[in-house]
């Protein structure tokens, strides 16, 4: 019987292990994947106190390392499911069950993809999911932005303060971001609008040299050193439906404290429902739940 089990071995999921396991309490952190989560595909990461630049995949090893120090045990697997008695959740992963008096939720959400060549192959060298994370890396540039809800929106705006040229691609004619939002876009001298076109492939051997797109049925070569993804995030919170309440988009709903409407189950991070998703936000998430976490264990006492 562990006292905290968190699910997702990101910022979120390993902030709260770093004080769940400060507070002497027994935590068992599960990741699918990679601990460090998506930072780890970032090549530099400039925008976390503390750090003028390290890599991602470093500060995720340094998150990690610091948990495990403090005695957080960890596993690799894959959550199928997720049960609850009157005071004792049980997580399925495989053919084993773990047991724990308190959850906390941090599988972070996965951006959409454009599902075109080389994308796999070229994220963290020119394709990115986050304008505000890695833009600084294009100043005076040519960049394009994918997608046409705010998300697009604010990061070509972002971008065009930074880039010398900026791109943005949209597969309509019309937006679904706010329309002050896209009059204050069409002012920007830098910025140029593609619309109705796809992304059919990116091109580039080591970086991105160019897009290829298929515009008005007719294809077209468009030479830019980033590419940026924003046609939305998808939660990792599909095994959680029949559980607790989700958003209609499937987030976690939460309050100040991050409590969901299950006593004892929190949630932090890119999972659940919020404006902001940054690598400090996802921090300071973790860091709260684990508290509220910590805090509801003695009321069990």
């Amino acid at each position: 019987m562990y006292d905290i089990i968190i699910v997702g071995g990101g910022p979120a999921g390993l902030a709260a292990a770093i004080y769940a396991a400060r507070a002497l309490k027994k935590v068992l952190l599960i990741e699918k994947a990679t601990f460090g989560g998506q930072i780890t595909q970032a090549v530099n990461v400039e925008n976390y106190p503390g750090f003028e630049t390290i890599g991602g995949m470093e500060l995720g090893e340094r998150m990690y390392d610091q948990a495990k120090k403090l005695g957080m045990e960890s596993i690799y697997g894959e959550v199928s499911n997720i049960q609850k008695d009157a005071t004792t959740f049980t997580i399925f992963v495989s053919s084993k069950e773990y047991q724990s008096k308190a959850l906390i939720y941090a599988t972070g959400a996965s951006p959409r993809k454009l599902g075109v060549v080389n994308e796999e192959k070229l994220l963290g060298s020119g394709i990115s999911y986050c304008a505000t994370c890695d833009g600084a890396f294009f100043k005076d540039k040519t960049v394009c932005v994918v997608g046409g809800g705010n998300t697009a929106i604010d990061d070509a705006l972002y971008l065009s303060n930074l880039c010398k040229k900026v791109y943005l691609i949209h597969r309509r004619d019309g937006f679904r971001g706010e329309p002050v939002k896209v009059t204050f876009l069409k002012e920007k001298e830098n910025v140029e609008f593609i619309l109705n076109a796809t992304v059919k492939e990116v091109l580039g051997t080591d970086r991105v040299e160019a897009v290829l797109l298929n515009e008005n049925n007719q294809e077209r070569k468009l030479d830019v050193d980033g590419v940026f993804v924003a046609i939305g995030h998808e939660p990792n919170t599909k095994i959680l439906e029949d559980f607790i309440p989700l958003t209609p988009n499937g987030y976690i709903i939460t309050n100040l404290q991050l409590e969901t409407a299950v006593a004892g189950f929190y949630a932090a991070g890119d999972v659940r429902e919020k404006q902001v998703r940054q690598l400090t936000t996802a921090a300071n998430d973790g860091t709260i739940a684990a508290i509220m976490a910590c805090e509801y264990l003695d009321t069990l006492d």
